[in-house]
């Protein structure tokens, strides 16, 4: 296959060579620039560059030397941490400089935390003592094994011209074709993230989705990645290689995702990894296997703090057909294993990790269903639009990516309209420690009801499906604040503009539960009205099946009363008992501008506002009077002055 070309975006590679004094560093860049052998050479030579057509890729290379002197020490680790490459010389004349390379410059490294490739490079070779010959592989392997870093070791002689080109190749190759990324050199395997990406890229090109590559196709994926056909002899070729070595490489189809797995591992491990990466990065991929950020659109997720974003009825259609394709025995189940084959095109599967693992009901199989998977997709396009997207992309919507999520209107507005059209509600869960906030979101998942507490530590998600009168599905989002995070999340100005909700739960046996909810409804309160994102809020009385405490009815009814909301709504989890709370959730951030509390301060400040505007209208009509009084002395006195 055709030679890769300049890596777009790559204006050069800097290239820093370090190692102990009197290694041969100054005369190893001279020889390499200049192409013969220094008589004199400098103690420290100026930034060097080669031109750009002095290798194959056409990146122009910079040379920068450092000296080992104690007094440069800051000087140079300045230039390393600014390197792309490092070449790290030895003396083959002098062992002690090759012991250094583990005892000394490759610890300091890791201490700087560089983490770029590095090239081991013994000079001086001319003057190594013959009785002193071992093979450069038994003398690095155990440095290699510890050092992982160290990308290959080569042996050059700036005196007799051997090797000297090939140290600076090797120098760039490292950084535009980079091995770690797309091989493990223990196990001799390309790397997860390597092949997720090339299985993307397969099926990409596999245009009928018969699971093999034919001659037609094989020959276009060389088109794109190369410019250039292959013959009908080259497809042959490629095809008995592969069969040669591995049998389900190939059927009768073509080229499998086996065998093309396997072509890409050879390519590699006969050290032509600039083929691989020429796929990759035609494809859109970066040195980290991930798409690059100019292939999603993050100028569409733009957004006023009290926007939301959602998936598109076009995503969702997509995405339905995705659950079924990938739920094979069409059980409305799809397996863990499914979902991770759903995601197996990406970098990773999203949903490993917090806010989303464990955020949507599993089935009694512990797998999803369709709605499920929906509120996941849902969850993770509010939460972080981009990767959403993202995602999107890497298990192949066909679209435009932009078509596939929507800017929802802003929550202010919603209010003065007096509805709202959002498919997917935000409820913040306030609530004193132990009041049963997890128990009532995990409730929300089917989840079986506990008497075992264990505290909520971090902010903690939970998504479903709900279905109100008429059939008509919302997707809500719960988000659990534990009680001592409540002052952090209402430090931000804008903590409250992605909510369209705020339930605060309480444990209704426990009067000091009670007291402590009412405090954090008037802190959010107060803070929603002087911040202008107030929220529709809700009392829940949790642990319905106890004894309230003795003035629980009085006390809740004067406070939802003063502060203009509805009574607190009881439930028991335990006893399955939770009074329509779901669905009750979502039609109060429907109606966004109902059941919004008012503290005692805010009452205070509408009065102020309502004193002032009243005494400006009393200006206001004080002046137009007394415009008209002046208009008509001015009729007045015209008229006599006219008689006179």
């Amino acid at each position: 296959m055709a030679k890769s070309s300049n890596p777009e975006g790559k204006p050069g590679v800097r290239i820093v060579v370090a190692g102990d004094r009197g290694t041969g560093k100054s005369s190893l860049i001279v020889t390499a620039a200049a192409e013969t052998f220094p008589t004199n050479v400098l103690r420290l030579l100026p930034p060097t560059r080669l031109p750009e057509d002095f290798y194959p890729d056409r990146v122009p290379i910079t040379i920068i030397d450092t000296s080992a002197n104690p007094e440069d020490r800051g000087k140079l680790a300045e230039e390393l941490k600014r390197a792309d490459a490092l070449v790290l010389t030895y003396a083959c004349d002098q062992p002690e400089t090759l012991n250094r390379l583990s005892t000394y410059w490759l610890p300091e490294l890791r201490q700087l935390e560089v983490k770029v490739p590095v090239i081991v490079v013994g000079c001086k070779l001319d003057l190594r003592d013959d009785q002193q010959q071992v093979s450069l592989e038994q003398v690095m392997s155990p440095i290699m094994q510890q050092f992982r870093e160290i990308e290959t070791c080569i042996e050059c002689s700036a005196y007799k011209h051997i090797q000297i080109p090939e140290v600076f190749y090797y120098a760039q190759k490292a950084v535009l074709h980079p091995t770690g990324p797309l091989f493990d050199q223990e196990s001799q395997t390309l790397k997860p993230r390597c092949v997720r990406a090339l299985k993307r890229i397969f099926i990409l090109c596999d245009h009928d989705r018969d699971g093999a590559l034919s001659d037609a196709e094989l020959n276009d994926f060389q088109v794109k990645c190369f410019n250039a056909p292959l013959q009908p002899s080259e497809i042959v070729g490629v095809k008995r290689v592969v069969q040669d070595k591995m049998v389900e490489g190939v059927n009768e189809r073509g080229l499998t995702l086996t065998g093309f797995l396997f072509l890409h591992a050879l390519f590699i491990e006969k050290g032509r990894l600039e083929t691989t990466w020429t796929v990759l990065r035609k494809f859109g991929y970066n040195n980290d296997i991930k798409l690059s950020d100019d292939l999603i659109p993050h100028s569409s997720v733009k957004r006023a703090p009290d926007q939301s974003v959602e998936l598109t009825n076009e995503a969702i259609e997509y995405l339905r057909g995705i659950y079924e394709l990938f739920d094979g025995d069409l059980d409305n189940n799809l397996r863990p294993v499914e979902v991770e084959d759903v995601f197996s095109t990406a970098p990773d599967s999203p949903w490993n990790d917090v806010p989303y693992k464990d955020a949507a009901e599993k089935t009694a199989l512990g797998g999803l269903s369709l709605d499920a998977f929906l509120s996941e997709w849902a969850l993770m396009t509010l939460l972080d639009p981009a990767r959403s997207l993202e995602n999107l992309i890497y298990i192949g919507y066909p679209g435009d990516p932009s078509s596939a999520i929507r800017v929802t209107k802003r929550r202010r507005l919603d209010r003065k309209k007096q509805q709202s059209e959002r498919n997917v509600f935000q409820c913040f869960v306030f609530g004193p420690a132990n009041a049963g906030k997890s128990v009532l979101i995990n409730s929300f998942l089917g989840r079986p009801y506990s008497d075992t507490y264990s505290p909520t530590i971090d902010d903690r998600y939970a998504v479903n499906v709900v279905e109100l009168p008429g059939g008509i599905k919302k997707t809500l989002v719960l988000r659990e604040i534990p009680e001592d995070g409540v002052a952090k999340l209402l430090s931000s100005k804008d903590s409250l503009a992605v909510c369209d909700i705020a339930v605060f739960v309480h444990d209704s046996s426990d009067e000091s539960s009670w007291k402590r909810a009412t405090e954090l409804l008037v802190d959010v309160a107060g803070h929603g009205e002087d911040t202008g994102y107030e929220v529709p809020c809700l009392i829940v009385a949790a642990k319905d099946d106890l004894d309230s405490f003795p003035t629980a009815i009085q006390d809740s009814t004067r406070v939802s009363q003063d502060m203009g909301i509805e009574a607190p709504i009881p439930i028991s989890s335990k006893l399955s008992d939770f009074n329509n709370i779901f669905r009750r959730i979502v039609n109060a951030a429907e109606h966004p501008h109902l059941s919004i509390p008012e503290t005692e301060a805010g009452r205070s400040r509408k009065q102020y506002h309502r004193l002032i505007n009243r005494s400006l209208m009393f200006v206001s009509v004080g002046t137009a009077v007394a415009i008209v009084g002046l208009a008509a002395y001015r009729v007045y006195a015209a008229r006599k002055n006219a008689s006179n």
